[in-house]
């Protein structure tokens, strides 16, 4: 998860600070000090941990934060704050203002991730922005790369530029913006050749490919996991092209994040999305503010509700509130809860979204609670019958061995599921005589929380 150590940190810092009945100078600078380690063990650049630093400590020690009556909380707002400068006042928009087919450019080194982004923007594009996009892949030199994004355009639907054999790159440029004008594309995207490292050859074929597609947006695709190297390479191409964006890529086993905040102060252009997984789906808008708060432990609520409305099956979901209106919240609705769960990246990928997430994760590990219980839990519902489902009070002692032995499971492990399920039934009622927009609504099982009973 990222800025999971970073955030960690945070929390522990705050809450000390948080209890102190007003805070001096010695106090904050103590409470500075730990947060510039925390930065510079997030492999935030040093030159960026000073400037972070050297805006904070004035606003810290300024006449609010003495005659506030909670001191501790008026540095997080500080530190809140500048978290948000550093990573972009606001999220910024990719540029669609122009004449179709819009041309964008994505650069960056082998490895970083850049065929498959372009897939996921293409994508993104296409569902969230309703364009019809073309992909055009301009990398001559890695064997198959063409190949690569000719075969992510067929499994997703999205049309890609045939591929001719030893044609140049400036060649496939100009053929590709014939073909998306004939195809009525609205935006092209042009995946280009990466090397291992910056080069010169790499640096001049960019810029001539520049010059002839004029991009409207030219993004650079960094993998986050390589920290100052990310913000380093971020300066190098900024000084080539006209660089209009960063799109952090594999930011969901980056525990650290410092890529994050040294690139966008350092390339000084906006993080416009995230990679958060390998499938095409698993790409997130940037929002500076959420992220930080996410950073600082308060969670990011906003973003949780909305990844739910983006799996959510709304016909599943008005039967299910006919159902819980009625008081018959089945298996087989639990089994779709459970299902919605996985979809939004199971019980971590939840909690990556929650407030105060390492004192619930810290809960969660002393409890046992384990990732597996969703597979599992859907393991044994599936290989109950469809009578059991509806009805679980028939299932007796020789049917619960049955069901074990069909999902690989014990006894013990049905009766937990069965004892869990009636619980949660029961929430359901409740929530059915009142408001049935609760978690359910926002398509956010309750299994999670009823792990942590």
């Amino acid at each position: 998860m990222m800025f999971e150590n970073l955030t960690n940190k945070f929390e522990e810092i705050f809450s000390s600070l948080k209890k102190a009945p007003s805070l001096d100078e010695k106090q904050v600078d103590e409470g500075l000090r730990e947060i510039r380690l925390a930065l510079l063990e997030a492999d935030v650049s040093l030159e960026v941990v000073k400037e972070f630093i050297s805006r904070v400590k004035p606003k810290a020690l300024g006449q609010e934060i003495v005659r506030s009556t909670s001191p501790g909380q008026m540095v997080v707002k500080v530190v809140n704050d500048e978290l948000i400068s550093f990573l972009g006042d606001k999220n910024s928009e990719i540029e669609l203002n122009a004449v179709p087919p819009v041309p964008m450019m994505l650069v960056g080194l082998q490895g970083s991730g850049k065929t498959t982004t372009t897939a996921k923007l293409a994508r993104f594009l296409e569902i969230n922005k309703k364009k019809k996009v073309m992909m055009a892949s301009l990398d001559v030199y890695r064997p198959a790369a063409q190949e690569q994004l000719r075969l992510l355009g067929e499994q997703n639907n999205i049309i890609t530029l045939p591929v001719i054999k030893d044609q140049l790159p400036a060649d496939i440029c100009r053929r590709a913006i014939s073909a998306a004008n004939l195809n009525g594309a609205d935006v092209i995207l042009f995946d280009t050749a990466g090397r291992t490292q910056i080069d010169l050859q790499m640096m001049s074929e960019i810029k001539q490919i520049e010059s002839i597609v004029n991009p409207s947006e030219t993004i650079l695709v960094a993998d986050s996991l390589t920290g100052q190297v990310a913000a380093n390479v971020a300066k190098e191409f900024k000084s080539t092209v006209n660089l209009t964006g960063i799109i952090l890529t594999r930011s969901d086993g980056d525990g650290r994040g410092g890529a994050a905040l040294s690139m966008k102060y350092v390339a000084d252009v906006p993080i416009k999305f995230l990679g958060v997984g390998e499938k095409i789906e698993n790409f997130e808008v940037f929002h500076p503010d959420r992220i930080a708060n996410r950073i600082l432990g308060m969670g990011d609520i906003v973003s949780l509700v909305e990844k739910a409305a983006e799996d959510l099956d709304e016909e599943k979901l008005k039967k299910t509130e006919e159902k819980l209106k009625k008081g018959q919240f089945s298996l087989e609705d639990y089994l779709t809860q459970l299902r919605q769960m996985k979809k939004m990246g199971g019980i971590e990928g939840i909690m990556s979204f929650l407030p105060g997430v390492s004192k619930v994760k810290s809960q969660m590990d002393q409890a046992g609670v384990d990732e597996k219980i969703i597979t599992q839990n859907e393991a044994v519902i599936l290989s109950m019958t469809k009578k059991e489902r509806e009805n679980p009070k028939i299932i007796d002692g020789s049917r619960k061995k049955r069901i074990a032995n069909g999902s690989g499971t014990d006894v013990a492990t049905i009766n937990k599921l069965l004892k869990q399920f009636k619980m949660m039934s029961e929430m359901m009622k409740k929530m059915s005589k009142g408001n049935t927009k609760g978690m359910m609504d926002k398509g956010i099982p309750p299994e999670l929380f009823n792990q942590l009973k």
